[in-house]
């Protein structure tokens, strides 16, 4: 039942029917937020939808938990690339935001 709640192509996890990333369900649900504050989150989800990606992550807990752990090593790598490619941006930031600390 939980297979219809969720779309698996190029390489991502999606709501069926709609361009939100199962990721995105499965992190708030990590967080501790309930069904009803992720429909909060979330405008054009419905409770329903939201259980569903829920059960489908709970039911594929190790294969989903193993895609989202290669995406954040994905995320690492192209964090890093961007910061060797542009330093003096990355560091006008760290300035500005310690200035915005500050105040």
């Amino acid at each position: 039942m939980s297979e219809a709640y969720i779309e698996h192509a190029e390489n991502a996890y999606r709501i069926a029917g709609t361009r939100i990333s199962l990721d995105s369900v499965v992190y708030d649900f990590l967080k501790g937020l309930s069904p009803e504050s992720i429909v909060d989150n979330f405008d054009s989800l419905t409770l329903e939808q939201v259980y569903g990606a829920i059960t489908y992550y709970l039911a594929h807990r190790a294969e989903v938990d193993a895609y989202l752990q290669r995406n954040r090593a994905k995320f690492e790598s192209l964090r890093l690339q961007a910061r060797a490619a542009h330093p003096l941006l990355y560091k006008k930031l760290e300035t500005e935001t310690r200035d915005l600390q500050e105040v």
